[in-house]
């Protein structure tokens, strides 16, 4: 029999990090053009945890700790659906690096201040 080739996945630099504000830009209209959080970032799935986006409803059964019931959660949502918000005009921006004291930093294409 012959093996498998191990298959090898690339990711790419995740130009959206945990704290930033983003803005859904496609999916569902009740979620789309709200300026939210990001909770966590998934790297290797290319997808991330967006504040108030993309709920599922999850039963839980009661145990010592909690009351049991249905709650919301949100569930991730892929990076090509999210735009980092502009820390100038508040507005949709693409993100840009760029070296400045030895350092890579992100920064804003549309009004070109760095993003923290």
């Amino acid at each position: 029999m012959a093996k498998k080739a191990k298959e090898t996945r690339f990711t790419a630099k995740m130009k959206i990090k945990k704290g930033d504000n983003v803005v859904v830009i496609a999916g569902a209209s009740k979620d789309r053009t709200r300026v939210r959080e990001v909770l966590e970032v998934f790297p290797s799935k290319n997808r991330a945890i967006v504040d108030g986006v993309n709920m599922a409803k999850k039963h839980t059964k009661p145990n010592q700790d909690t009351q049991g019931g249905i709650i919301d959660t949100p569930t991730p949502i892929h990076i090509s659906n999210l735009m980092l918000v502009d820390p100038k005009s508040g507005e949709p921006t693409r993100v840009g690096r760029k070296e400045e004291d030895g350092k890579l930093v992100r920064y804003s294409k549309k009004s070109g201040e760095i993003i923290k």
